[in-house]
């Protein structure tokens, strides 16, 4: 059964910035949107979002509270907030927001991924980077249950293999895949093919 990507959601956090930047300007038109927490202090969000749409095809910005995601678009959480999906009046939007720290980070890539289980569910794809702790494991395995596709990058091609090996090894991750394999694995999901 072919399924219909509708979302992609990807985590990172140590050396995340380096591994987006080797996947975001090889993602092209037609795309589903992409939320993206990336640990990165208030401020270098938007830094990083300019230089990345810069860079990309799709159009790549620092989510906004209220913004409705768009299809070849890429979200980036702002440094110091919170960031996940809601739905209204059937339509998903980020909402941004301050709130206590999870796993000592903020944004938190498990309130993300959280929010996509519920709201997305077996119609997205997760995708978790490099990264120290274990942020985002359990959100990646909720996406998971609820049928939909996961990702985590390898050993070899992690800066920090924290983050990909608690999801690894909690059974939230259906294939690893190396850094420079990423881009292709990540469109292959999003358009269908095998």
């Amino acid at each position: 059964m072919v399924r219909k990507i509708k979302l992609v959601a990807i985590g990172s956090s140590t050396g995340g910035v380096e591994a987006l930047a080797a996947i975001l300007p090889k993602l092209k038109p037609p795309f589903p949107p992409i939320v993206i927490v990336q640990h990165i202090p208030a401020g270098f969000s938007r830094m990083f979002a300019e230089r990345m749409n810069k860079e990309s095809a799709l159009t790549v910005k620092e989510g906004e509270d209220g913004e409705i995601i768009k299809p070849d678009c890429a979200y980036i959480a702002p440094g110091g907030l919170h960031m996940k999906l809601i739905k209204l009046n059937e339509v998903l939007q980020i909402k941004c927001f301050m709130a206590p720290h999870v796993h000592s980070c903020r944004p938190a890539v498990d309130i993300l991924f959280h929010s996509v289980a519920e709201l997305v569910g077996a119609a997205s794809l997760g995708v978790i980077l490099t990264g120290i702790g274990h942020d985002g494991a359990a959100g990646l395995l909720a996406m998971r249950k609820t049928g939909a596709l996961t990702l985590g990058q390898d050993e070899a091609s992690s800066a920090v293999y924290g983050m990909p090996r608690s999801a690894f090894e909690c059974g939230a991750v259906m294939k690893q895949v190396p850094l420079e394999g990423m881009p292709l694995a990540i469109t292959a999901i999003a358009n269908n093919s095998k």
